[in-house]
């Protein structure tokens, strides 16, 4: 299990900021991620780490592991050099994440479900990906103020729904963010179990530009859906208007000296 992180890159004056992604020359998906909102919970770290495949280990912040909820909607979905069907290509997707140290010392996202709108997309991400996606009745509704999340999982996991409102707070300023909002959002690598090996890959995008956010409404279980205990508490809010990503092609990971 990895230690306690200061998460972020020292600048001009002694602050921190987010890491740079790493390039992604070759992408094998672009997506568009848009009003996104991160809500984070604490979790004592062995809760987590029995939930992981081998290989990995939780990464831990301020003294804790964190599980995240993260509803948003994509749009702009496609492989390079190929136009977006507009149906196929846009729709609502929640996620349910950790975060990660694997065998290489590279640090992640591990997901524990994807919930998204469009079946094609989820049985492709699950066959081609090895990524738990869920296909699930979803909206995404927005306004200068609110963003209204609603989802409830069609299968082929356990039923689960997650219902959130949120108010878009200030933007906040780069040179006040602290380490933990960097270890939970400067996040640019994803991993995976696919045929049996751990696979990763990267993901390429511009800094967040970050807000706060106030949670006016949740009602959730997908958190426990993916075998954890339910959050406790108030979590932690950002939100962020989203970003242009692109995604690398799945690799196996080594250990260094693999």
């Amino acid at each position: 299990m990895t230690t306690d992180r200061t998460w972020g890159e020292a600048a001009p004056g002694g602050r921190l900021v987010a890491p740079e992604a790493p390039p992604v020359p070759h992408p094998i998906m672009i997506h568009h991620w848009h009003h996104l909102t991160f809500l984070h919970w604490r979790y004592p770290a062995h809760v987590v780490q029995t939930l992981l495949p081998p290989g990995l280990d939780v990464e831990t912040c301020d003294g804790s592991a964190w599980v995240g909820v993260v509803p948003f909607l994509m749009t702009g979905v496609r492989a390079p050099f190929t136009p977006p069907l507009p149906w196929l290509s846009r729709f609502p997707e929640t996620n349910v994440r950790t975060y990660v140290r694997g065998p290489d010392g590279r640090s992640g996202i591990w997901f524990f479900s994807l919930d998204a709108a469009r079946l094609p997309a989820v049985l492709a991400a699950r066959a081609g990906f090895g990524l738990p996606y869920q296909w699930s009745d979803m909206t995404v509704r927005v306004t200068p103020d609110v963003g209204v999340y609603r989802s409830r999982r069609r299968g082929p996991g356990p039923a689960a729904r997650c219902d959130a409102t949120v108010r878009w707070g200030a933007y906040l300023d780069e040179t006040r963010l602290h380490p933990l909002d960097h270890f939970l959002t400067a996040r640019f690598r994803l991993y995976s179990v696919l045929a049996g090996r751990l696979v990763a890959a990267n993901a390429a995008h511009k800094r967040w530009a970050l807000r706060r956010g106030e949670l006016t409404y949740l009602r959730q279980d997908v958190v426990q859906a993916s075998g954890l205990p339910a959050p406790q508490g108030d979590p932690l809010v950002h939100t962020s208007p989203g970003v242009r990503v692109r995604i690398g092609m799945w690799h196996p990971v080594l250990t260094p000296a693999g």
